[in-house]
């Protein structure tokens, strides 16, 4: 299985949505796919808004962390270093276009539709069963040393 970018770069962290260090995380992995990032998931019967059916704020959890991840991998790449920034949400917004089902893997997609300097647009959808169920924009932005998130995922 390959390395996710999440246990490659930030094998000790604690976020709720990426880190794999929380074991009561979402633990999602992140993984480059030609220009994309993606990732499969499978929710478990604790992530339910009603039955059968995903919570819509683990949607969202699910949608900003895998976007920041696919900033931070384009914004290594642009500079090119070999350790990815550190980047926070600096905007993002969900649309919850359907019901996500919760009965096999759900799949996250982000691509960057621009970036510049410090920070960069995403774009991103979660996908069950083939079927897109929301979709996310946002920003993310690298953080310096100094801010309180600085090498913190």
């Amino acid at each position: 299985m390959t390395a996710s970018l999440q246990e490659r770069f930030s094998p000790s962290g604690r976020c709720f949505g990426c880190g794999p260090a929380n074991e009561r995380g979402l633990r999602i992995r992140s993984v480059p796919e030609g220009d994309e990032l993606v990732c499969d998931w499978t929710p478990e019967p604790h992530h339910q808004a009603f039955p059968g059916m995903l919570n819509g704020g683990i949607c969202g959890a699910l949608l900003d962390c895998h976007s920041n991840w696919a900033a931070a991998w384009h914004l290594m790449r642009l500079r090119g270093a070999d350790t990815p920034p550190c980047t926070v949400t600096a905007d993002f917004h969900v649309k919850l276009r359907r019901p996500t089902p919760m009965d096999g893997p759900l799949r996250l997609r982000a691509r960057i539709v621009e970036a510049e300097g410090d920070r960069a647009l995403v774009e991103a959808t979660l996908e069950a069963q083939g079927q897109v169920t929301a979709t996310c924009k946002g920003t993310f932005v690298a953080v310096r040393e100094g801010h309180p998130a600085y090498h913190r995922w």
